[in-house]
């Protein structure tokens, strides 16, 4: 049997979605799992996976794979399932449940070739050990900064100072994204970046692609977490820290099946100001807490 795995969403979704391939695979152990999506990559060398194809790139996909075939397919989107929206369980536990799958807590894996580290390993030889922030995440936008989900720009400029003597600090960044000064910006293909993530001596992220790759290496990491919640995103590996309480009312009139907007809606911000969202001591304290 065909199974046809759609990924609708970003590289951190389909991350998270090498999970449901394991259970996927657990149910149907002698299915071709033929996974759709837009980063292709991240499912090189997967052993769950039979074949992985980008939007777009659908030379003969009906005759070769569904054509007069058994064929099964998973195309539906967990976002919109009422046990995400309400925030029940994690979200690979509701995309399980969605193509009635059994969860037993598979996690997401990332399949690093040994080319694959030796290559990248003397790319980024520094003369110190390596430290990694992910401070801004998303796709590109007209709002560099989502006081929802982005690192406040001060607080890693704070992280980056407390640590700048003992560690080379590389900051994950596209090139539309905001700089810290006195990092060592990186932008690379999501193979390289997913060696960089295993050879790093110290991490801090948001919530986005880093945190769920560093968690499919087994790389424990510090996640910053403001609008979404480490227990429907995020993974024990790691040490979560969430925003602080709220000290303004946020104004919700466009709020829909989530609170926030996760792109940083402006009026929602319920905070006076960025500093009030961490404590900026809890983050170095849980960085050098780190093996």
């Amino acid at each position: 049997m065909n199974i046809i795995f759609q990924i609708n969403g970003g590289i951190g979704k389909c991350i998270m979605s090498t999970a449901v391939c394991s259970a996927i695979k657990k149910k149907y152990p002698e299915s071709n799992l033929i996974v759709v999506s837009g980063y292709p990559d991240v499912y090189l060398n997967n052993p769950n996976v039979a074949k992985s194809f980008a939007f777009g790139a659908f030379s003969y996909f009906y005759e070769d794979y569904i054509k007069d075939k058994d064929v099964l397919v998973l195309a539906h989107d967990p976002y919109l399932e009422t046990a995400h929206i309400q925030q029940k369980e994690h979200l690979i536990e509701t995309w399980c449940k969605m193509f009635d799958v059994p969860y037993n807590g598979e996690l997401p894996n990332i399949a690093l070739t040994d080319r694959e580290r030796k290559f990248y390993l003397n790319k980024y030889q520094l003369d110190k050990p390596i430290m990694l922030i992910q401070s801004n995440g998303g796709a590109q936008q007209d709002m560099k900064y989502s006081w929802a989900r982005d690192i406040p720009m001060s607080t890693a400029i704070s992280v980056m100072e407390e640590f700048r003597n003992v560690y080379s600090i590389l900051h994950i960044r596209r090139e539309d994204q905001l700089p810290i000064e006195g990092t060592i910006p990186v932008t690379d293909n999501f193979r390289a970046l997913a060696v960089l993530i295993s050879m790093s001596r110290k991490r801090l992220f948001m919530d986005s692609f880093a945190a769920h790759t560093a968690a499919a290496l087994g790389m424990p990491s510090t996640v910053c977490w403001i609008a979404n919640k480490p227990e429907v995103f995020g993974y024990d590996i790691h040490s979560n820290i969430i925003a602080n309480p709220e000290t303004s009312k946020p104004e919700l009139r466009n709020a829909y099946l989530q609170k926030y907007n996760i792109s940083g809606e402006l009026i929602e911000f319920p905070y006076n100001n960025e500093k009030e969202i961490f404590n900026v001591d809890d983050i170095i304290k849980s960085i050098k807490n780190q093996k």
